[in-house]
């Protein structure tokens, strides 16, 4: 008889901002993240700001990311139909790298190219397909991310991103994220053996109660 095989480490949490983040909420969600990433092992943000010439942008970042990072979560930015240089935005904002939802494998081995200094290329969200993934992943995104809102609004169906990323998790080295709409979606995505669980901005941004509970459930996967 086998031994039984070793759990592996517990997934740690990303939260996810609202869609068009702006500077009139930039106060209010720089508290929120200081509460909800001192509430939970929080190990990401993915900021996805609203488009703006590259100065308000980077101005945006440096009175958010402190507030994650210094609670020890990395800062990743997305800015949708951005037609700048976010990499550089990125960098002179401070946060640790971008996030893309579209792009070829040719735009990301070109991100990819241009991050330097240990700086983080997230891909997902608007994966369509396996293939799709695949390509970010052999572009060089150092994660993968299925799930979270579209742009309108609309959740994706749960079933479909616990499918897509418990075949990630079980295939491929690539870390991912899975992302939680609802709070009983956490315990699903957690057993998917995927290396992060994503919570959209209402299980987080009015209430930290919404992190504690979700890492209560965490706590207890594996």
């Amino acid at each position: 008889m086998s031994e039984p095989q070793a759990a592996g480490p517990k997934p740690r949490l990303a939260l996810l901002s609202p869609y068009g983040l702006g500077p009139d909420q930039a106060e209010s969600t720089a508290q929120a993240l200081a509460s909800a990433c001192a509430a939970g092992d929080v190990a990401a943000v993915i900021l996805r700001l609203t488009s703006a010439d590259e100065r308000s942008l980077v101005a945006l970042l440096k009175k958010l990311c402190p507030a994650a990072q210094e609670r020890g979560a990395a800062v990743v930015v997305a800015v949708p139909d951005f037609a700048g240089d976010l990499v550089s935005v990125a960098a002179r904002g401070g946060a640790d790298g971008v996030h893309v939802e579209r792009a070829d494998d040719e735009t990301l081995r070109d991100l990819r190219g241009r991050l330097r200094d240990g700086r983080i290329l997230g891909a997902g969200g608007v994966l369509g397909s396996r293939d799709a993934a695949m390509l970010a992943g052999e572009a060089g995104a150092d994660y993968l991310l299925f799930g979270g809102l579209f742009p309108d609004g609309v959740a994706p169906e749960a079933g479909e991103v616990r499918e897509r990323a418990a075949w990630w998790a079980e295939i491929f080295e690539t870390p991912c994220i899975a992302v939680a709409a609802q709070a009983d979606e956490v315990a699903a995505l957690a057993a998917t053996g995927v290396e992060f669980v994503g919570l959209e901005s209402a299980l987080w941004l009015g209430d930290a109660e919404g992190v504690r509970t979700a890492q209560a459930v965490l706590d207890q996967a594996r």
